[in-house]
């Protein structure tokens, strides 16, 4: 698969979402910031983008924190941007 279209298939899945929320925010996220993240970073962003709503939700929010360390630094940077 080209890198495009990778990035394409991520696109529609960050946009795409059940909550209105979720799509400003991973959608916004990934125009402004996945670029600039590390491969370790990115892949756990794409893990993040693959989860349900209502799983991902409290991470975000803060309700839950999130036990994977680079999940977390991502995490991290999705809540600044909602705080922004």
């Amino acid at each position: 698969m080209k890198e495009s279209e990778a990035l394409n298939r991520l696109r529609w899945r960050c946009t795409r979402r059940a909550m209105l929320e979720m799509d400003l925010l991973l959608g916004k996220f990934l125009d402004e910031n996945f670029s600039g993240l590390s491969p370790a970073q990115a892949e756990a962003f794409v893990v993040l983008a693959d989860m349900e709503d209502l799983e991902l939700w409290p991470y975000i929010n803060g309700s839950v924190e999130c036990t994977d360390p680079v999940q977390a630094e991502v995490v991290a940077m999705l809540h600044d941007v909602r705080v922004r």
